[in-house]
C-alpha cells in the first residue's frame, strides 16, 4: 500500500474511531492553538485520563494566553499540583509569557520557531504546527514509534532505530488534513496497536502491516534494556512549631523541582544517613526523633529514598 493510500485509509478509521478529548475539534476543524498547546505541554510523560480535569481548570481559570501569562506563577503551581514534572508548569508560564512579549500574543506557526520557546521540544514543535496550523510535520511518540516499528517490521532497536522511524514516519506524513492525521496516529498506537496484546483485527492498517503478516507484533519495536536506576538517600526534617505551624522552605529556582515548596531536606548521595549525621543536617535546635519506614520516591534518572525525623521547635 502506498504512503499516501496508508494515509488515506488511518484519516477514514479517524473519522469514525477518533477519541473525543476535550482539546479536540472535529475532524476537519481548526483548532484553537492555545489549546492544543497546552494540551501538549499537560501529555508530556502524563496520561491522556490524567490531564483531562486539569485542562478544563486550566481554561476555566485563564481562558486564553494572555491570561495565563499574567498569572503568578505560585498560582499555576498550585493547579498543577499532582500533574508532576512541575518544570513543565514553569517552562509553561515562561512560554506563555515569552509569546504575549516577543510575539503579540501569536504562537508561532513553524517548528524551528516553536522549538526556541520554553518547554517545546521536538515532539510538541511537530505536534502543534500539524494540529494547530495545519503544517505537514512528522510526530514521533512513544506510541507513534511503535506503529511504525510494527508496520514497517523494523528489528533495529531503540533509541538506535529513532532515526529509521522518523524517516519512515515522514513518508506516510500527509500535505492534506496533516493534523487530523498526527492525531489519527497517536489514537492508533493509544488504543489499538498498543505495547502489549495489539487490537490487531480492529487495525486500518492491519493488511499493510509486516509485523502482522510474520507474527511478530508484540515483539516489537524491540528496546536496548535500560540500566538500573542509582539509589540515592536522604533525610527530610518534619518541624513543628507550638501552634501547629509547620517549616518549610523554597527549593532554588533552577534544578529538580525548582521553586517547589518543602519541608528542610539534606542533600541527596549515595549512601544513608546514619542518626547522628542526620540530625546534623537539620533547621534548628530540637528533640529530632526518627519516624519509622521511608518515603520512596522515583524519577526519571535514579531512586530516592528519604528518613523523616520529626521536632517541635521554638517560635523564631
Amino acid at each position: 500500500m502506498s504512503p499516501s493510500a496508508l494515509a488515506a485509509e488511518l484519516l477514514v478509521w479517524y473519522g469514525a474511531h477518533g477519541r473525543v478529548l476535550p482539546w479536540r475539534t472535529p475532524p476537519g476543524e481548526r483548532p484553537d492553538p492555545y489549546r492544543v498547546w497546552l494540551s501538549e505541554i499537560m501529555l508530556q510523560q502524563t496520561t491522556v485520563a490524567t490531564v483531562g480535569p486539569y485542562f478544563r481548570n486550566f481554561l476555566s481559570r485563564w481562558p486564553n494566553l494572555q491570561n495565563l501569562a499574567a498569572a503568578p506563577l505560585d498560582d499555576v503551581l498550585h493547579a498543577w499540583q499532582g500533574l508532576g514534572y512541575y518544570a513543565r508548569a514553569r517552562n509553561m508560564l515562561r512560554c506563555a509569557r515569552q509569546i504575549v512579549e516577543s510575539h503579540g500574543g501569536v504562537f508561532p506557526r513553524d517548528e524551528a520557531a516553536l522549538l526556541k520557546l520554553p518547554g517545546i521540544g521536538p515532539y510538541s514543535a511537530a505536534a502543534i504546527s500539524a494540529i494547530a496550523f495545519a503544517r505537514p510535520a512528522t510526530i514521533l511518540d512513544g506510541n507513534v514509534e511503535r506503529v511504525i516499528a510494527r508496520l514497517r517490521r523494523v528489528e533495529t532497536r531503540l533509541p538506535a532505530a529513532k532515526q529509521e522511524l522518523r524517516r519512515l514516519a515522514a513518508e506516510i506524513t500527509p500535505t492534506e488534513r496533516p493534523g487530523d492525521y498526527a492525531q489519527a496516529i497517536m489514537d492508533l498506537g493509544a488504543t489499538v496497536c498498543t505495547p502489549k496484546k495489539p487490537a490487531c483485527p480492529r487495525c486500518p492498517w492491519r493488511g499493510a502491516c509486516r509485523a502482522f503478516t510474520a507474527g511478530v507484533q508484540e515483539s516489537l519495536p524491540r528496546k536496548t534494556p535500560k540500566p538500573e536506576r542509582p539509589l540515592r538517600h536522604g533525610v527530610a526534617f518534619w518541624a513543628e512549631r507550638g501552634d501547629g505551624q509547620i517549616l518549610l522552605r523554597r527549593r532554588p529556582e533552577k534544578g529538580l523541582l525548582g521553586g517547589l515548596m518543602e519541608v528542610p531536606t539534606s542533600g541527596w548521595r549515595e549512601t544513608p544517613w546514619q542518626p547522628r549525621a542526620a540530625r546534623g543536617e537539620a533547621p534548628a535546635e530540637a528533640y529530632w526523633r526518627a519516624l519509622p519506614g521511608i518515603v520512596a520516591h522515583g524519577f526519571t534518572h535514579f531512586r530516592l529514598e528519604i528518613a523523616v525525623y520529626a521536632g517541635k521547635v521554638d517560635g523564631r
